[in-house]
């Protein structure tokens, strides 16, 4: 089959599937609904649906008031009991995949269940309908007559006990169907390889006489790879490498700070981002409109969902889910879910603001975790990314990658932020870019504002070698896949870590 007639045969059935999108859209919480009765009703007979009598629970209140919240320390007896081979503990279908995820700040693995369902239903899906929104707001598009250059899987695969454990991407991959398979480099066979430095020189050989279409992957880690593509081929854009190259789908980190050296890479002036939301629990939201800064929330993956109105100094014993129903505009909610792996009320660790209710488009605002507030200032990832975004237009930077800390007050002394910034391109003078990040963070976050005005200096700032970051996460074994930078914490054991390599 010709090339050209193949893409628009491919498009054509992709952009039928916006058609059922539009139910979801329209008919949100009776598509959420539904869902979670059929979830309730799969799982009845497991160990989890006789325990919490999945079969009296009739409506989303029942829901809530029977089944308490869960973290990964609360159902890890339940996961170690099923990753040794005993299933029907919390999904009657077998669970033989685990996607192992250290998270941010956690040195200590987790392993997240991976069903059937949730690879096909979820992850497969998710992966159709990325293009088919693509194809629906880009009809000429001719994505489908090359290749997309995926980055992924970090590890290989480990067997233990008969089931299988490794990074998403490197389950994806091994499980995914031909027609992915065809439409993607680099091979099965690479994408798996464990060690990053072997597998990146693998990946550059095996793909520079591609035609590459698409790309995509984390934006720190893509970046990476492109650079080298560039140094091999002594090229000066990516565009150059692979001309026809229209779209970058990105995930897994905040794309603001990369923005900048991507538009570089591709000059293009019609060059697409798409921005996605995936994780090992589920793939959750896909950017539905061209050069938009919010994210369609999937609505019939197999994941229902819940929302907690989220601020960092609230107490655990004060949290209270709400469902889709209840949620308003412009207020951060710490994101529950109930999934098709098993994962039932599960407090996922990210947060997120609506931005729409119809159709219900969300923006990622950060990690419960990943915070500042040892002042009350309740500083979130979403507030430095904006700052910093702000103040490297100001100053002609950009920033490639940070972290910071709380200086913790003394008694001659008042607390302050520690901040270690690693700069692609350096501005004039970095005292000037302190005072400005400052000065931002303050228009971005009040409770900072009012902390600065009281019992906070004005933040410190470190300039970074550079690579730095890359050699911490070299020196912790966290190269590739879905790892990243610990932005801010409340914790200083990052940041002196940091500092003390940058010094080294």
């Amino acid at each position: 089959m010709p090339t050209s007639l193949f893409n628009s045969i491919a498009s054509w059935i992709l952009k039928k599937r916006v058609h059922q999108m539009e139910l979801f859209m329209k008919y949100p919480e009776e598509v959420q609904n539904e869902l979670l009765n059929e979830l309730l009703k799969k799982a009845q007979e497991t160990e989890t649906g006789l325990h919490y009598n999945f079969k009296e629970i009739n409506n989303y209140n029942d829901f809530r008031n029977n089944i308490p919240l869960s973290t990964y320390e609360s159902i890890a007896p339940q996961i170690e009991r099923c990753r040794k081979g005993i299933q029907n503990i919390f999904w009657p279908t077998p669970i033989k995949w685990f996607a192992k995820s250290s998270g941010t700040t956690n040195a200590k693995s987790k392993f997240i269940p991976v069903s059937n369902e949730a690879l096909e239903d979820c992850h497969y899906k998710a992966g159709k309908d990325m293009l088919s929104l693509y194809f629906n707001n880009n009809p000429d598009s001719k994505l489908l007559s090359g290749k997309c250059l995926r980055l992924g899987g970090s590890h290989e695969l480990y067997n233990e006990n008969n089931s299988y454990f490794g990074d998403l991407s490197a389950i994806i991959i091994q499980n995914m169907p031909f027609w992915a398979e065809l439409s993607s480099t680099p091979s099965h066979k690479t994408s798996l390889m464990s060690e990053w430095e072997i597998k990146m020189q693998a990946i550059v050989a095996e793909t520079i006489s591609e035609k590459v279409t698409s790309l995509a992957g984390v934006p720190s880690w893509m970046l990476l790879l492109l650079q080298r593509v560039l140094k091999e081929t002594n090229s000066l854009t990516i565009t150059d490498i692979w001309p026809e190259a229209e779209v970058y789908f990105h995930g897994g980190v905040s794309f603001k700070p990369y923005k900048e050296l991507y538009q570089n890479l591709f000059p293009k002036s019609d060059f697409k981002f798409y921005e996605i939301y995936n994780a090992s629990e589920g793939f959750f939201g896909i950017q539905d409109r061209n050069d938009a800064d919010d994210l369609l929330l999937m609505l019939d993956y197999g994941i229902f969902y819940e929302f907690i109105p989220f601020k960092p100094s609230a107490k655990v014993q004060e949290t209270k889910a709400i469902s889709l129903s209840e949620v308003k505009l412009n207020t951060n909610y710490e994101l529950v879910i109930t999934t098709n792996s098993g994962l039932w009320r599960y407090r996922i660790g990210d947060t997120i603001i609506f931005t729409s209710l119809s159709p219900h488009r969300i923006q990622i605002t950060g990690r419960t975790k990943n915070h500042i507030n040892a002042f009350g200032e309740e500083l979130i990832i979403d507030n430095a990314e904006r700052a910093i975004s702000d103040v490297s237009k100001l100053t002609n930077s950009v920033v490639l990658n940070y972290s910071a800390a709380p200086i913790f007050m003394k008694k001659s002394s008042k607390g302050a932020h520690e901040w270690i910034v690693e700069f692609e391109k350096e501005p004039k003078n970095i005292q000037h870019f302190s005072k400005l990040l400052d000065a931002s963070l303050q228009k971005q976050n009040s409770d900072y504002e009012a902390k600065r005005k009281s019992s906070l200096e004005q933040l410190h700032l470190h300039k970074a070698k550079s690579g730095l970051f890359y050699k911490w996460l070299s020196i912790k074994n966290k190269l590739g896949g879905q790892h990243k930078i610990p932005r801010l914490s409340n914790s200083r054991e990052f940041l002196e870590e940091l500092l003390k390599i940058n010094i080294s």
